[in-house]
């Protein structure tokens, strides 16, 4: 769906608000990806988060961040920056094009249980040297930002809702299988290429989207810039179509509480949205 949030910035948003509980512990996935400045380069200025957690993964150009609590930088392509707004921070971002205008990346936005919603504001910045890129059999590569592939642990860690964040690329009519945790919300982003996400490449057994009811996916082949919900399971398997296909595999375990949302701030009640708002007003937002 697109749309355009900060202060101009066009995205395109897989799922956010109206998908709660669907994607639990997820609240929102939105893909940033043009070659014209006019689109991101008004960025999102300064704005405050509470109750959530931001991560931002950079493909091309780049995102300058700072914040009121002093933090600054800039992620990269390759890069990832975790930031756990706990108890509250107010930061912006400003994305910047590579020498060709082009910007590529994509933010999550992941809930906290009602337990941590206000610890201390953390940030885990992982340079692209970091991210561990394995190799395996067949030409299938992927980069483990979060969780654990054949022993390979990704360097973001210590995240309470237990997270999953692969990149994954497998070559053209290659399979791709991984272990999934039974009752966690796991779904993949198609980047680029097509493939097949149900093992038994059968149209009729998902549905789409916005799609007619009698017009199933042809070959249940999945293209760019779409994503896929899995149900309760075990285990996924991905076939590359004839031109390969990299997608983003995320997976966490759900929080099952009440959610309070408005804005970039989310809580579990709407008292507790007032006294956040209340406190940005009176300047105490952050502690």
């Amino acid at each position: 769906m697109p749309t355009v949030e900060g202060a101009g910035v066009h995205l395109k948003r897989a799922f956010g608000f109206q998908h709660v509980p669907e994607f639990d512990p997820f609240l929102l996935f939105d893909e940033f990806h043009s070659e014209k400045p006019e689109e991101y380069s008004m960025g999102f200025p300064f704005h405050p988060h509470r109750g959530i957690e931001t991560i931002t993964y950079v493909l091309q150009g780049e995102v300058r961040h700072e914040d009121s609590l002093g933090n600054r930088g800039i992620i990269r392509p390759g890069e990832v920056q975790w930031m756990t707004a706990g108890s509250g921070i107010i930061h912006q971002e400003m994305p910047q094009g590579d020498e060709n205008g082009a910007l590529w990346g994509f933010q999550l936005w992941a809930n906290l249980p009602a337990s941590q919603k206000m610890m201390e504001p953390r940030y885990q910045e992982i340079k692209s040297n970091r991210v561990p890129e394995l190799l395996m059999e067949k030409g299938l590569k992927v980069r483990i930002i979060c969780g654990e592939v054949n022993g390979v642990e990704g360097p973001v860690r210590e995240i309470i809702t237990d997270p999953e964040y692969l990149d994954v690329t497998v070559p053209a009519d290659e399979k791709f299988s991984h272990i999934t945790v039974p009752g966690y919300t796991v779904f993949a982003y198609v980047i680029e290429g097509s493939g097949r996400f149900d093992k038994e490449k059968d149209p009729c057994a998902f549905e789409v989207e916005g799609g007619r009811y009698f017009d199933p996916a042809e070959g249940c082949v999945i293209g760019p810039e779409t994503l896929v919900l899995y149900g309760d399971g075990d285990s996924i398997e991905v076939t590359a179509g004839d031109k390969g296909i990299r997608f983003l595999l995320i997976s966490g375990k759900p929080i099952a509480e009440p959610v309070a949302w408005y804005g970039p701030v989310v809580m579990n009640t709407k008292e507790e949205l007032k006294v956040a708002f209340e406190e940005y007003r009176q300047g105490s937002f952050t502690r």
